[in-house]
């Protein structure tokens, strides 16, 4: 018993409200393991699913997410395209349960590609610069 009340007790949510009566706000569970991200859907603004989360790549030095890799089009994966996304742009919406992105599948396309599947290896800080210029967003690496 912790504060008075049971663990099982602690960990339960409240019946009167629940995380999804507050979206935004962090959970109890401040982690997730990476392969519970992987396969997660993604959603453009209108909460269409536009997609899915293939991997996601760590920066080695700092630890943080730098990327996520998503597919989408195709059959079951097959003819899928894969597009590398700055992580800073993805937004977990509890009641989507999964990532909303406020790009279009069309701005996907065409943003610069960072991914394996072209034949490539994991690009130069030159084209990490170019994505993130692509989206409009802070580079991960200056970001403290």
């Amino acid at each position: 018993m912790i504060g008075g009340l049971t663990r099982s007790q602690e960990r339960a949510p409240s019946r009167a409200e629940t995380r999804r009566d507050h979206p935004g706000q962090r959970s109890g569970k401040p982690l997730i393991e990476s392969d519970r991200v992987e396969g997660t859907a993604v959603y453009d603004r209108s909460g269409k699913r536009i997609g899915t989360v293939e991997r996601v790549m760590i920066d080695k030095i700092s630890g943080r997410v730098a990327y996520a890799v998503m597919s989408f089009g195709g059959f079951f994966g097959v003819g899928a395209d894969e597009y590398a996304m700055p992580w800073s742009l993805l937004d977990y919406d509890p009641s989507l349960g999964g990532y909303r992105i406020q790009i279009t599948a069309e701005q996907l396309r065409s943003a610069p590609s960072l991914s394996r599947a072209r034949g490539q290896d994991w690009p130069d800080r030159q084209s990490e610069e170019e994505l993130h210029d692509y989206y409009q967003v802070s580079y991960y690496w200056l970001v403290s």
